[in-house]
This record gives C-alpha cells, structure tokens and sequence, in this order.
C-alpha cells in the first residue's frame, strides 16, 4: 500500500471516530503555535515562554521514552495469512548490529 493511500486510509478511520481534520495545522511549527493558547485555556494559566519550553519539552520526552520502549520491546504483527509475526524493532542483543535497511516479512 503507498504511504498516501494509507495516510487517506487513516484520515478516513479519525473521521469515522469523529475526530476533525485541521487544515491549518500542517506541521510541527503550526501545531507548536495552536497548541500554547489551547493548553492555556484548557488549564486555565498564562504560562510564560520559558515555563511553556519546559512544558513542551516534557511533553517530546515523553513521547520519546513511550517511542523507545516501542522500540526495545517484543511486537506482535498479523500477517495477511492471520498468522501472528513476533518482531522487536532493534537489536537488543547486539545494538552495534543495528541497521537501518532491516526489514521484516511475513510468512
């Protein structure tokens, strides 16, 4: 499947699930500048640039620690024939044999 058809395809499933495309975010710059005055909102506090950088920051890492343990741990795929695929994203074993053309394949 071509990476735009499985972009319409996901698009598609979040409208189903009632979320709403926003045309005006359409990148992480754009993204960076609704999300200060939602948040401010939300919480209902001014923060300053400095405590907002800190906030901000806290959040990425967060997303990075959760992409991390992603990619350490054991996955479970399903393969079109239904048979499961147990598959881990790096080499844990040997990290110095990481590379970044492995692939994985069913069956």
């Amino acid at each position: 499947m071509r990476e735009s058809n499985m972009e319409q395809a996901l698009t598609a499933n979040l409208a189903g699930l009632k979320y709403t495309w926003r045309s005006d975010i359409c990148d992480h710059e754009a993204l960076k500048q609704k999300f200060r005055p939602k948040f401010g909102a939300l919480s209902q506090v001014a923060l300053s640039d400095a405590e907002f950088s800190w906030l901000r920051d806290e959040i990425l890492y967060a997303l990075l620690i959760t992409i991390a343990k992603l990619l350490r741990q054991g996955n479970t795929f399903v393969c079109e024939d239904c048979t499961p695929l147990q598959y881990t994203l790096a080499n844990n074993k040997d990290c110095c044999k990481n590379d970044s053309r492995r692939s994985i394949s069913c069956g």
